[in-house]
């Protein structure tokens, strides 16, 4: 399995998008579906998307296909966060996170690490470059995961 695309809110969609096509390499544009939302595109142009919807946008099922509705936006935090692959260094990372006003460390996370980008909008974004995505792929797997944490096999 690929994931291929997510989405999540922002306060202020285009900006939000824009350091995310950054971030991946790629480019972002307007995502007319839904009013005032943008899209991210990583640099593969391979459909690995982030769309990003105003705050407080609702995603509902419509009669025919999705629908969105505006809402008030809501001030708490979430549990939503992505790991993403960027072509950049980490110093580069740091760099556009610094340009962004966002803040920017390095992390262990155990199987790998990442650069721990927070967003102004306190949205969490693991950003690994090429080194930190080879330890991923080969550390963080079910087998891997089950024998850190000390976990049953449930086949």
């Amino acid at each position: 399995m690929t994931l291929l695309h997510l989405s999540l809110a922002a306060r202020s969609p285009e900006a939000m998008a824009r350091s995310l096509a950054r971030l991946m390499g790629g480019r972002a544009l307007p995502f007319p579906p839904c009013p005032n939302a943008w899209i991210a595109f990583a640099a593969a142009d391979d459909g690995t998307a982030v769309e990003v919807y105003p705050a407080g946008t609702r995603v509902l099922r419509g009669a025919e296909t999705v629908a969105f509705a505006a809402g008030p936006p809501r001030r708490d935090t979430s549990a939503t966060h992505l790991a993403i692959a960027s072509p950049l260094s980490v110093e580069q990372i740091e760099a556009l996170a610094r340009d962004c006003g966002w803040t920017a460390r390095i992390c262990d996370r155990g199987p790998f690490s990442c650069v721990e980008v927070w967003t102004g909008e306190d949205l969490l974004i693991e950003v690994l470059d090429a080194g930190m995505l080879r330890d991923y792929r080969r550390e963080m797997t079910a087998g891997n995961w089950r024998a850190m944490f000390g976990l049953e096999d449930e086949r």
